[in-house]
């Protein structure tokens, strides 16, 4: 029997990179995954980065999801999907936040005095803000259940500089939610804990490596490598231990003893940006 038979998930922003990482790890290790996205294909066969690629992936190969269009941006969206979870799971065991928005200045190696505010509205709404929305409806439904996991994923730009001022104050604000979530629900059973990534080979980071100078990607983790450290701690009965923590992916792995696809384990996080990647 899979670690989590017979577990629902939720993951935020699993159209594509670690979001999509993260569902299809949850559902190889046997949950039932419902994930968002703002984008839902009806071409066939559907486009990538879109949840119903996503959902299909997953479903073809012998798990199950539904992939549900959501702007994170807009609460009565994401209550709407609660809901739905309410109405056909009667359970909520795993959320992974994951959702975000990347302004097209986030790499531009630009100071933030030269760059849109709306940056700043960016990165906080779909990000840290959302983050925060979807914690409060999903602790709604685990602190009755006794139990749950949240999983918010952040970055080691919590607390060194990393690409763009606004993100890192993000970032950093993530941390601290899942610090204080996690002292609130911690007499509740549910754990809340933050993952920090390394540099990730996602779909976009792949295609636009060569504009990326300075980035040595031969050392990157796939979007799948947190996606199983979030598996990991999730189908860890003691896991409640980490409650309010920010995890790194890389060391998770040496504590629960995996590795990424290639069987290889990944540099971490990165410690140095390049000044420009544009």
């Amino acid at each position: 029997m899979k670690p989590l038979q017979g577990q629902v998930a939720l993951v935020t922003g699993g159209s594509r990179g670690i979001g999509r990482g993260c569902a299809l790890e949850l559902a190889a290790a046997g949950a039932k995954v419902y994930l968002t996205g703002r984008s839902l294909s009806e071409s066939h066969p559907p486009s990538p980065g879109t949840v119903t690629a996503t959902a299909d992936e997953i479903n073809q190969s012998g798990g199950e999801a539904v992939g549900l269009v959501c702007d994170h941006r807009d609460d009565e969206s994401v209550a709407r999907i609660f809901q739905q979870l309410e109405e056909e799971e009667s359970r909520l065991d795993i959320l992974v936040n994951n959702a975000f928005l990347i302004p097209k200045e986030l790499t531009s190696g630009k100071p933030f005095w030269e760059v849109p505010l709306s940056n700043w509205d960016d990165m906080f709404d779909v990000g840290t803000r959302s983050a925060y929305v979807a914690a409060a409806e999903a602790a709604r439904r685990m602190v009755p259940q006794g139990r749950g996991l949240i999983a918010n994923i952040s970055s080691s730009g919590a607390r060194e500089y990393a690409w763009h001022v606004a993100y890192g104050v993000g970032k950093a604000a993530l941390d601290r939610l899942t610090a204080d979530a996690a002292h609130e629900l911690k007499e509740h059973g549910v754990t809340v804990v933050s993952f920090w990534p390394g540099l990730v080979l996602t779909e976009r980071n792949e295609a636009a490596q060569q504009q990326i100078p300075g980035l040595d990607f031969t050392k990157a983790e796939s979007l799948r490598f947190t996606g199983r450290a979030v598996a990991a701690v999730a189908s860890d009965p003691e896991r409640h231990r980490h409650t309010g923590q920010a995890l790194i992916s890389r060391d998770v792995a040496d504590l629960y003893g995996f590795t990424d696809l290639d069987g290889r384990l990944p540099a971490g996080p990165l410690h140095k940006r390049p000044k420009s990647a544009g």
